[in-house]
Formats: structure tokens, sequence, C-alpha cells
């Protein structure tokens, strides 16, 4: 299993010169599965861009491009760069794009084709050349064929989003973009007329659950991407609610479920370059506990094998 890093960002794509060492392209990654290359691409944000132009030079000349997108979630940062992906408008190009059910009236294939209208974009999506079919996903386990075996759990997140976990040949990778802590919702001061005891014992329990259920996810997985938009100071001051990680949290998450590697993605947009090499001093290097996964801050172009 091969991964490369095609856009790392979180929010809006940040292109320039504080941003050029890390990359400034929203969500994007390129997997490659087994001695025929299988490809798999998780999520459409600005960084797919480049990876269709890498696909078109490198790829089409030995035949049609058939591939499988599987989307996180639909929030813009994360798909509007889809109609730029250039084998769409390419006959012969096969493509098969998944996401999470919204529970909302809107299809997938409506949200997606919604990028493309004229009122937002010069070409139709009816008038692209490529056979696109649409799946909608819940949380649920996939034989995805030559021995790729993908499970998907829901996240924490404003909007409904799936992390994935593709298991492949005795490796497993795992995703877990965009998501915050699980917290109790029914927490108040217990000075307050309005406390009520039972039910803030009721939301900790369901707050812990789902935080372990998202452990037993990641369990033992080689390498696990994981949303860290924020520092932990900056995550309580003023970021809760917001669906994204702080590093602490990424990295204690990695330890518990004893993860090997875990990459921390989804950059803040205002995050500069020299920001996130002070962080990646403070944050990427082993604790002095019982189990330490290798930490590393994800970098467009960045390459990793299984």
């Amino acid at each position: 299993m091969k991964i490369r890093f095609w856009g790392v960002r979180g929010s809006i794509a940040c292109p320039g010169r504080e941003t050029a060492t890390f990359g400034g392209n929203t969500s994007c990654i390129e997997l490659r599965f087994g001695i025929n290359d299988r490809l798999v691409i998780i999520d459409s944000g600005t960084g797919i861009r480049p990876l269709g132009d890498y696909l078109v030079k490198n790829d089409l000349p030995n035949g049609a491009i058939d591939t499988e997108i599987f989307h996180t979630h639909t929030h813009w940062d994360h798909i509007i760069g889809f109609p730029f992906f250039s084998p769409i408008y390419i006959p012969g190009t096969k493509l098969k794009i998944y996401g999470p059910i919204t529970f909302e009236e809107d299809t997938l294939e409506k949200i997606m084709g919604d990028l493309l209208r004229y009122r937002y974009f010069p070409v139709m999506h009816s008038e692209l050349a490529a056979d696109i079919k649409y799946f909608q996903l819940g949380e649920c386990e996939m034989d995805l064929g030559d021995g790729i075996i993908l499970k998907t759990k829901y996240l924490n997140h404003p909007l409904l989003c799936l992390g994935y976990r593709f298991e492949f040949d005795g490796k497993v990778f795992c995703t877990a973009f965009d998501t915050e802590p699980f917290q109790n919702l029914f927490s108040i001061n217990q000075t307050s007329s309005r406390y009520d005891r039972i039910a803030d014992e009721i939301g900790d329990e369901a707050a812990a659950e789902e935080n372990e259920k998202l452990l037993n996810f990641f369990r033992g997985a080689d390498i696990l991407i994981h949303d860290c938009q924020y520092t932990e100071k900056e995550y309580y001051s003023s970021k809760t609610g917001w669906g994204h990680s702080f590093f602490e949290h990424a990295i204690d998450s990695a330890k518990a479920a004893e993860v090997k590697k875990v990459i921390l993605f989804h950059h803040d947009p205002s995050r500069t370059d020299d920001e996130l090499l002070e962080l990646e001093k403070q944050y990427c290097h082993p604790a002095n506990t019982h189990f330490s996964p290798e930490i590393i801050i994800a970098r467009e172009g960045m390459e990793l094998a299984l």
C-alpha cells in the first residue's frame, strides 16, 4: 500500500510563500494497492486538481482511468476541487464516488452535481465525458476486491462525516478527518438550578462510549491520519463544537489505540510554515510512555509505503 498527499489543509485553500513548505491545497489523498497499483482517492479538495493532471500524464497512457473517490463528507474544502479533476472530461474514464448519507433530501449525486452548474461553473455535470456512478454510505464493512477490506465509522463533526479504515495484505490505513472529541452535551455548572445529576452522568457515559468506539476503530492501525487543526489551547479557548481536533488529542488517541504512525493533518489555513515547523519540533518526538507512535505532520507531496 502506498500513500501520497496531494492536499493537507483544512477549511480553505491557502497558497502563498508562507505555506509553500507544508502546502496550501485542501484534502486529497492518493492510495495505491498491490502490484497492479489499484488507485483509490480520499476526498476531492483542491489537491485533486494536480492529482488529476498527474494521472493524465502517467496513468492514462497505460489505459483509461478507472478509480474510486471516497469522500469523508461534503463540506466545500473536501469536494471543491472535483470540477477541476481532469479525468472527468476524458471519454473512457470510469469513476465510482462514495460518501456519507446525510439524511437530508439531497443525494450525494445532487450535491456533487451542483458544483457543476452554470451559475458556478462553465460545464454542466451532464456534459462530463466520464462514466460516473454515486454510492451513499453509512457505517459498514465493504469488500472492495483485490484483497481490500474497507470499514467505515461516523466521526464527530457538524455534518455527518466518515472515517475510513482500509485493510490490505496484513496492513491497516485509517483516516479521522474531520472530527473532535465527543463531549458531554448535558454538562452544566452544578450550582445552576437546571443542573441534573442523572443527565450529567448519562452524558459523561455517552461521550466516553463514543470516544472508545473511535479508539477501537483506530486500534492497531499502521498509519492513522488524524485531524489536528488546532492546538489544545486554541481548541478550548474558542473552537469547541467546530468539528476539529487538536494536536494533543490526536496524539493521545493514537497512543491509546496503539497506532504505529500518526499523521497530523487538516492544518488551519492561517497556520504558516514557520508555525508548523515549531509545532513539529514540539510534538514530533517519541514520548516517554509504554507505547509511542511515530508522529509526523502531513506535507503536500509526502509519500509513505506500507
